[in-house]
């Protein structure tokens, strides 16, 4: 994404534009009314008349998935029952001194620091179950919601949550980053790998005093949906701006 990282105030209003359009789409194709119901704070950008929640995703290169604060991480049961992510997600935060224009001054410093808890958050993610865990909290916010609605090539693909798990459970090879120009640095992030490409990306977001000691997770739509892809799901055309996969088969659409 072109610009300082993170992308800049009017990228971040596109981004968030496009996804109230795709859902506000979507909930009309399924027939809701234009205010609809829908919960952001849980990730249920629609819920369906059948009362099930989908996350619904539009962008065309990167999805945030989340973008946390070090209070959520010590508060929020899902984050502190992955053993010990959690903490290690905090850690990572306190790498950092708490005001930014310290941070400015050595940068050095608190860069040094995040290798180590980003170190044994790779080595923990070396456990499937981890992985498995950790995306069903990040994507769909444990069990609260139940499909992954993509939009892509003119249509809504729609993923039952336990399919995503699995498939990017199993999928992923996880590493930390490496620096690949001078003043970089190794360990700065963990990377969800698939065939040679970053899929997800786990990493500290400080590139402006109201963007600071921020945990982002982002999700490469490219990469991602060719694994979604070679999984090779059943599929099933449900209408002709919607497509239905897998599990999701059996459950969507019963209303």
């Amino acid at each position: 994404m072109p610009g300082r990282r993170g992308g800049t105030p009017e990228q971040g209003r596109a981004y968030r534009e496009r996804g109230i359009q795709a859902a506000k789409r979507f909930a009309l194709l399924l027939g809701l009314p234009r205010d609809y119901e829908r919960d952001l704070k849980a990730k249920k950008d629609v819920i369906d008349p059948a009362g099930d929640a989908h996350s619904v995703k539009a962008g065309r290169g990167k999805w945030q998935v989340f973008l946390y604060r070090r209070n959520r991480f010590l508060t929020d049961d899902g984050f502190q029952t992955l053993n010990g992510i959690g903490g290690l997600l905090v850690h990572c935060i306190d790498a950092f001194p708490e005001r930014f224009e310290e941070y400015q001054a050595n940068k050095t410093a608190a860069k040094e620091v995040l290798k180590y808890p980003m170190r044994e958050l790779k080595d923990r993610f070396q456990r499937k179950v981890l992985v498995r865990g950790f995306l069903r909290k990040a994507v769909f916010n444990g069990t609260e919601v139940n499909y992954l609605t993509i939009w892509h090539d003119g249509a809504y693909h729609v993923y039952w949550s336990d399919d995503v798990v699995r498939i990017m459970g199993d999928g992923f090879n996880v590493e930390n980053s490496k620096a690949r120009h001078a003043g970089q640095f190794d360990d700065q992030k963990v990377l969800f790998r698939h065939a040679g490409r970053n899929v997800g990306e786990l990493e500290m977001r400080n590139s402006s005093a109201g963007h600071y000691r921020e945990v982002l997770f982002n999700i490469n739509k490219g990469p991602f949906m060719a694994l979604l892809e070679e999984a090779a799901l059943e599929t099933r055309i449900f209408s002709p701006e919607i497509i239905v996969y897998g599990q999701a088969i059996n459950k969507f659409g019963r209303w």
